[in-house]
């Protein structure tokens, strides 16, 4: 398992907002999804290419596309619909899947809802989107349904981590190399209710409002 922090003054900047208790929905949901392409260069560093031949007005050259089959990005329901946008802007030819996972309040364990996913991800790159990696539960739960159907390459966006969700995915996979987290930071601690601190709150209910 590999862990990014995206080191960038921008990102810093964008964060800092995101923390702040007064920053209103709409701005906070804009935030997120410019964040979130920063992340997203981060994270499709080592995006499957090939050479690809053309003609330029001048001369040819051989340059790169993206390589087939197109890589899958998939939000978690219902925060990670927010970090859709910000990934799309710089990936739009990926396709899209969802996969609703929520945590029970008293056990802090993933449970699946809901999930629109090809059969077979074989030979597919995957992006899962996710706010906050809290107690880990969710994105282990993720990454183990995507690996059930073939995948073998899967990079997480989040926000904010914190080190028990860290030391979680580390537990359930172990020295997975394909396995690739991309963070603006990795946050002090979780609290009694599971929560990171500082942290920003519940993403969801920031993006969204309390439902």
């Amino acid at each position: 398992m590999q862990v990014h922090i995206a080191d960038h003054p921008l990102i810093d900047h964008k964060l800092t907002v995101l923390r702040d208790k007064n920053t209103d929905s709409p701005t906070f949901r804009a935030l997120v999804a410019e964040l979130v392409t920063l992340l997203a260069y981060e994270a499709t560093r080592e995006i499957a290419v090939h050479n690809h031949t053309i003609d330029t007005p001048v001369a040819p050259i051989v340059g790169v596309e993206l390589s087939r089959p197109r890589p899958i990005v998939v939000p978690i329901l219902r925060a990670g619909l927010g970090m859709l946008d910000g990934m799309s802007r710089l990936l739009p030819t990926a396709e899209v899947g969802f996969l609703g996972l929520q945590r029970d309040e008293e056990t802090l364990q993933a449970i699946t809802y809901a999930n629109r996913l090809p059969d077979n991800l074989s030979g597919r790159q995957c992006f899962v989107l996710d706010p906050m990696l809290a107690t880990g539960g969710t994105l282990v739960a993720s990454i183990a349904y995507l690996f059930e159907r073939g995948a073998k390459d899967v990079t997480a966006i989040c926000i904010l981590c914190a080190p028990e969700g860290l030391a979680a995915v580390e537990a359930a996979f172990g020295g997975h190399a394909g396995i690739k987290i991309v963070t603006a930071a990795v946050d002090q601690r979780l609290n009694a209710k599971g929560y990171i601190v500082p942290g920003l709150g519940d993403a969801g209910d920031r993006l969204y409002g309390i439902v």
